[in-house]
């Protein structure tokens, strides 16, 4: 049979709280225990809608092992209630797997073959480490020079796009300091509470005295690596942490100015959409918040995997029939300032200028925080409510992946 083309809109769009790892708000929480809670509060951004109306759950995650092994997706599925008739699956694209989660579904209704959807993302860098808790590579890729950057430290990629694109140690600075401003001052105003699901944390420590177990209780409601006292002053006494200003001989390397200051921070948190067809809007008497328009993922030399969204973007937007003026809201993932920079300026050169007053109006990951996987599900609520708010009508998600991607995608206000 052939399907017709339609157009996918979301009607939920929420994500928790972002927490720092290894000592921040999520430190002790499963990152199924997240996950369930945004899917939760999805399906209650949606009255009307059962939970057994959904057809299928795509979750991305980074590093799909351990806590968040054993298809979280499915898991959290049935732990939040939606019943054993609601299928549940896993998918990784590093850094774009909550987006691309996000287009899977959107796709998976504007061919025709479902009505409503799950799509969201969930990481938790405090459990599961960078690279996963075995990392082990194929020795194949270090037999061939150009495959050595799928081997590379994220950092280093980004002290080799710092490199060739010229950017400074002061321009990443500024640009990491701004993150930080605009994160602190949209956190004061309020900017984020439509976007956000508050989050209960349960800490549990034995009472030595007695053997009882003591239970304190908190909800969090903000994101948390956002630093109001940052400065230009504090960012430039860190020293850089991925690659030496001088090699041993004491020759210049022309690198070195890639900090922990001006680099996303390492983060837990999960991000959830409820995604449906035209005629699931009218069923089910929804309103939706947006409309999903294109997706585009290119790849790109794996150690210059930075600038993926410089080939994403102009791609998106040509699907689209859309130029980069159009765009009211930019969510351009801040893995770091150097790639976040060079993205923007080679755009410039090329035609495709981005309003910079317009990405990351809210600051991005070296403020608020990159849970991998979930950035994606996350930035898309982000998109969503920004533009409700602000009334724009077009949004965009954009990012690099790991061992050389770019992907983005474009959202449409309704």
């Amino acid at each position: 049979m052939t399907k017709q083309l339609q157009d996918a809109y979301i009607v939920a769009a929420t994500r928790l709280p972002i927490g720092k790892s290894g000592r921040g708000y999520y430190r002790n929480t499963r990152p199924d225990e997240m996950l369930v809670k945004v899917m939760q509060a999805a399906l209650a951004q949606a009255p009307g809608l059962e939970a057994a109306a959904i057809e299928d759950a795509i979750v991305g995650c980074s590093f799909p092992e351990g806590e968040q092994g054993m298809n979280i997706a499915r898991v959290a599925s049935v732990l939040a209630g939606f019943g054993s008739g609601v299928g549940g699956v896993t998918i990784n694209r590093y850094c774009a797997s909550g987006i691309t989660a996000v287009q899977m579904a959107a796709d998976r209704i504007r061919v025709g073959e479902a009505d409503v959807m799950f799509a969201g993302g969930v990481e938790s860098m405090s459990m599961i480490p960078m690279g996963g808790n075995k990392p082990s590579l194929s020795p194949a890729i270090f037999e061939r020079d150009e495959n050595l950057g799928v081997a590379y430290g994220m950092g280093l990629t980004a002290e080799l796009v710092a490199k060739k694109w010229g950017i400074s140690r002061d321009a990443q600075d500024a640009f990491a300091l701004q993150s930080h401003q605009r994160a602190v001052a949209a956190m004061q105003a309020g900017h984020f509470k439509a976007e956000m699901t508050p989050f209960e944390i349960i800490e549990r420590s034995p009472n030595l005295a007695d053997g009882s177990i003591i239970e304190k209780r908190r909800t969090v409601e903000l994101d948390e690596g956002a630093r109001p006292d940052t400065s230009l002053e504090g960012l430039a006494k860190l020293k850089p942490v991925f690659a030496a200003p001088k090699n041993v001989t004491g020759q210049a390397t022309g690198m070195g100015s890639v900090t922990a200051g001006n680099s996303s921070q390492t983060s837990d948190g999960s991000g959830g959409l409820l995604i449906v067809s035209e005629a699931a809007l009218k069923r089910y008497n929804l309103t939706p918040l947006a409309r999903f328009v294109s997706f585009a993922i290119k790849g790109v030399p794996p150690e210059i995997m930075g600038i993926g969204p410089i080939e994403a973007i102009p791609a998106a937007l040509k699907m689209a029939g859309l130029k980069a003026g159009d765009m009211d809201w930019v969510e351009l993932n801040e893995a770091f300032a150097a790639q976040s920079l060079a993205v923007l300026n080679d755009l410039d050169s090329k035609g495709f200028e981005l309003d910079r007053a317009k990405v990351n109006p809210n600051g991005g990951a070296i403020a608020l925080g990159h849970p991998l996987g979930a950035t994606g599900a996350i930035r898309a609520a982000s998109v969503i409510h920004g533009l409700r708010r602000t009334g724009g009508k077009y949004g965009m998600v954009t990012m690099c992946v790991g061992a050389g991607q770019g992907a983005a995608g474009i959202f449409e206000r309704v």
